[in-house]
């Protein structure tokens, strides 16, 4: 069984955000969910992560519907910080061990350590790529099977993104899946094994890179360009 299996997954009623999706994904593998703004990115994982409720279809996740089971092995980050900015670094963490039984600190404390983000520092006081390293830290140090990251590289320098990239290939586990959305698609190609484009609420495209590549003889980026 696949560990995510979406059927007929409608949800809008006029104008659909997703327009009968239908889509399975195995662990083993990081997933790059594309298209252009408005394309439903953000909802197809606001409902994965058991946040968006009002959608038709059927959703399973490790065999089980969408639920409080299914939430226990997500570990979904949105693409804007959650909790409130005026919170320290160690209320997060403290909130964060309070809802999530499998949250490691210590993972957290070495992850934010090797991003040399400043200790006993607020989150109001970070700069965006600061909020960004801290929030793969947190999403990161839980130990989940589905790893959900709604545009975990947007608007952050280079350098930032390249040490988010390289701190997302050095925690992944073979026996987990990460599905990360972006408009980015030059930066995280040499991250991903397989590459969903969403256009209008609907997969248009549902491919690992090395298919692509040979296939179409060109980069992801360049594919995506010519197809949208």
């Amino acid at each position: 069984m696949s560990k995510l299996e979406i059927k007929n997954l409608n949800m809008g009623y006029k104008n659909k955000v997703l327009d009968d999706l239908n889509l399975e994904l195995d662990k083993g593998q990081i997933v790059g969910l594309v298209g252009p703004n408005g394309a439903g990115k953000s909802t197809l994982l606001r409902i994965l992560a058991g946040l968006e409720k009002t959608y038709k279809g059927s959703v399973i996740i490790d065999g089980e519907e969408i639920s409080y089971k299914t939430a226990e092995i997500l570990s979904y980050q949105p693409d804007k910080f959650s909790l409130s900015d005026k919170l320290s670094v160690k209320e997060v963490v403290r909130t964060y061990k309070k809802f999530f039984k499998d949250f490691d600190e210590d993972k957290f404390y070495r992850i934010y350590e090797e991003f040399k983000l400043p200790q006993g520092a607020k989150v109001k006081e970070m700069s965006k790529g600061m909020r960004e390293k801290m929030q793969i830290a947190l999403s990161l140090s839980r130990k989940a099977e589905i790893f959900l990251l709604d545009e975990p590289i947007s608007g952050v320098d280079p350098s930032a993104r390249k040490a988010i990239i390289q701190t997302i290939l050095d925690n992944f586990e073979e026996d987990s899946l990460i599905i990360l959305s972006t408009h980015l698609i030059n930066q995280i190609e040499p991250l991903l094994d397989r590459v969903l484009f969403l256009s209008e609420g609907k997969i248009t495209l549902n491919k690992t890179v090395d298919e692509i590549r040979s296939e179409e003889n060109m980069s992801i980026e360049d594919y995506f360009t010519e197809v949208f």
